[in-house]
């Protein structure tokens, strides 16, 4: 039995982690957004497992951001414009660690900043939060970090939109498929994972 537990947001993010061969990792869905994540991060203080990782889609925040690219986070924050606590600032220590994993396995792979919001970011939003210094954005991450407890805790998404491949245009269709496969190809590199291993 492997020793990671992942959180995943959405229905759909779940399934394609436990189809991926994710073995003997614990997948839980934990919602969209900030309230559920935290309602989510109670629940996943009591979970067994060595390590939480959240996996799933992001927004990504530049130009040169493209659906399907890997986002491993270094530091997740939320976004202080939001009224939320600017406090909220979690480093992700095995980030170095995640991106040699997935370096070379025919993905795009960067590491940076995830700025986590309530709502989806778009245009001009989504300009706003690349010019404070991330590179990705999400609604959970952040809040989901309380459910590590004393468990190394690590973030890993997948671009499923950006500047130039915005959800509301015909391209995205295509992006979609692009992140989905990606996403499945992340739970697989890393269903064994432990850190430090």
């Amino acid at each position: 039995m492997s020793d990671l537990l992942i959180a995943a947001p959405l229905r759909v993010e779940a399934a394609l982690i436990s189809s991926s061969a994710a073995r003997g990792a614990r997948v839980r869905k934990t919602g969209m957004g900030p309230e559920r994540a935290r309602e989510a991060a109670r629940l996943l203080l009591r979970d067994t497992g060595g390590v939480l990782l959240v996996l799933g889609f992001c927004g990504g925040l530049d130009e040169g951001s493209v659906p399907g690219e890997v986002i491993v986070a270094e530091e997740v924050y939320a976004a202080s414009d939001e009224g939320h606590d600017q406090a909220e600032r979690v480093p992700c220590a095995s980030a170095p660690e995640l991106v040699g994993m997935l370096t070379g396995r025919g993905m795009k792979v960067r590491c940076g900043k995830i700025v986590c919001v309530s709502e989806l970011a778009l245009g001009e939003r989504r300009r706003e939060l690349y010019g404070g210094g991330a590179i990705a954005v999400d609604m959970e991450s952040v809040w989901l970090a309380a459910g590590a407890g004393e468990r190394p805790f690590a973030v890993v998404r997948v671009v499923l939109d950006s500047p130039t491949h915005e959800l509301m245009r015909p391209q995205a269709v295509r992006g979609a498929v692009r992140a989905a496969l990606a996403l499945r190809r992340v739970a697989a590199a890393l269903h064994g994972w432990t850190p430090g291993d």
